[in-house]
């Protein structure tokens, strides 16, 4: 069977507008105010912007320099650079299975919540509405026993949006879908943002999350905090951008891409830590307690703290169908690259053309994820497997890759030399010593952290038993998935040379002056 010729960007915005939009999800709205909070206010943005261009920038370049060099999907990609690194690539592949299948299931709940917003149909206990009504979540981790309409159906109707845009494929699909929605959530978030900062209270919020505690930045911990905000915050170690920047034209600047999309990232992470604390401080001021008691992240953010603020403001319903839409828009943007990661590997390995791969893998994916989340024990379920595999899942594997691509294949230069030869900004030494030393070393760190805190106690309280099926053993099948799928063998035809783009030079120089 004949690969198909690999598909473009139309354009380098529309390349841009998907990183940007892979790396903008729910953790920057829910997960980057909290971090900042607890570690030193306004005085972890230092360490944050170090991280950022000692960690996040490079592994950006990084991975778009594989997936530009070889033009394949990160099984292939990572082939090319060595046999046994097949791995690699189907560890970051079969992690994307696992994240796609629970992520779906959160905007699931966002999309139930934009219509809740009516009428503030939470009631007065928000909490007791989002596991007990809502989720009508069991007491405990166990068997699942129900399904539950309320998450089911929205879940479909997320799976059917998704695939619809990923069958369309590549410039049709996944890059107007990004140039409708990136700016769509820039331009809610910033009337959100703005509704926030005129409520009673806003300005003790702002100094909760501003106000910078020097001393902090003598503690070792918030300095790994700030390094682990970067790495999961910018859609790197598990394919995306590798797979994302297969697409590319021949003329691409590397480098560049990586530092707007950085900083993009970063831009909106800040926007959204003012709007959340914001919003908190008015919570905060009218329940008369402080901004430390009412401060929250993730799921209990979103879901519980939120609604809660939203029954206690002016103009409320408003505010609730802005936030909880910016979430949905948010977690399509990342659910649609996590997706394509699958996608574009099988076709790398089968020759599938993008309709039947999109709906077939999508479609495996989608199967999965609507016959185990939306249950009474979805919740329990999806907490276990979202802790494991991002903490054992993407950053062990990045851990690795780094170790793998640079200390023992030595191809850092080789990657670098490909960066300079297509990027305005040169790299220099400073790329090598930050992929080579300092980010191994704090990936290192931070997973002897993790374990130290796993074996101390279970997470969240979970047996033991849960979770070692529900989490280790989550985490552990993606691996030993990983190493099968490397075993099997590739047609002759995959281990030639990479190809190179389509588009001739002349064409690609003409639309790197159009853009």
């Amino acid at each position: 069977m004949s690969s198909p010729s690999r598909e473009q960007w139309g354009s380098r915005s529309g390349f841009l507008f998907a990183a940007i939009g892979s790396a903008i999800g729910l953790g920057n709205i829910w997960r980057f105010p909290a971090v900042a909070y607890e570690n030193g206010g306004g005085a972890f943005l230092l360490p944050y912007l170090v991280a950022l261009l000692t960690a996040g920038i490079p592994l950006l370049v990084l991975e778009y320099s594989i997936g530009h060099k070889f033009r394949k999907s990160p099984p292939a990609a990572f082939r090319k650079l060595a046999r046994p690194a097949e791995v690699l690539g189907w560890w970051q592949v079969a992690i994307c299975f696992v994240i796609a299948a629970y992520y779906a299931v959160i905007i699931a709940w966002a999309v139930r919540y934009i219509g809740y917003s009516f009428g503030e149909q939470w009631g007065k206990d928000a909490n007791a509405f989002f596991f007990g009504d809502f989720l009508q979540a069991a007491e405990k981790p166990g068997p699942m026993s129900s399904y539950v309409d309320g998450v089911l159906w929205p879940l479909i109707a997320v799976w059917v949006i998704v695939l619809v845009i990923l069958a369309l494929g590549i410039r049709n699909g996944i890059e107007k879908a990004n140039k409708f929605f990136i700016p769509l959530l820039v331009l809610f978030f910033v009337v959100l943002v703005a509704r926030a900062l005129t409520l009673d209270g806003a300005g003790k919020g702002l100094d909760g999350l501003f106000r910078p505690d020097w001393s902090a930045l003598g503690d070792g911990s918030v300095w790994v905090a700030a390094y682990g905000q970067i790495f999961f915050s910018l859609s790197i170690g598990f394919g995306i951008m590798i797979t994302y920047a297969s697409y590319l034209r021949k003329r691409s600047d590397l480098t560049g891409s990586a530092m707007v999309a950085g900083f993009a990232n970063s831009a909106f992470e800040i926007l959204a830590g003012i709007g959340v604390f914001a919003t908190l401080g008015f919570m905060a001021s009218a329940q008369g307690v402080g901004v430390n008691e009412v401060a929250s992240s993730g799921i209990g953010l979103a879901f519980v703290a939120f609604p809660t603020v939203i029954s206690q403001m002016p103009m409320g319903t408003l505010f609730g169908v802005l936030f909880f839409a910016s979430l949905v828009i948010a977690g399509l943007t990342s659910l649609i690259s996590i997706v394509q990661v699958v996608i574009a590997a099988v076709q790398d390995r089968t020759g599938m053309r993008r309709v039947p791969a999109a709906l077939g893998v999508g479609g495996a994916i989608a199967l999965v994820s609507i016959l185990v989340f939306p249950t009474d024990s979805g919740i329990y379920l999806l907490d276990a497997a979202d802790h494991f595999i991002n903490q054992y899942g993407i950053a062990l594997a990045a851990l690795v890759v780094l170790v793998v691509v640079g200390w023992l294949l030595r191809r850092l230069p080789a990657l670098q030399k490909h960066a300079n030869d297509t990027s305005a900004m040169p790299l220099g030494r400073w790329w090598l010593v930050c992929l080579g030393i300092v980010t191994p070393l704090v990936l290192g760190w931070m997973m002897v952290d993790s374990l130290r805190a796993e074996f101390a106690e279970n997470y969240e309280g979970y047996s033991t038993r849960f979770l070692l099926w529900a989490g280790w053993g989550v985490a552990a099948a993606a691996l030993l998935v990983s190493v099968l799928l490397s075993l099997v063998p590739w047609r002759s035809a995959d281990s030639g040379p990479a190809p190179e783009a389509s588009a001739d030079t002349d064409s690609d120089a003409r639309e790197e002056v159009r853009n």
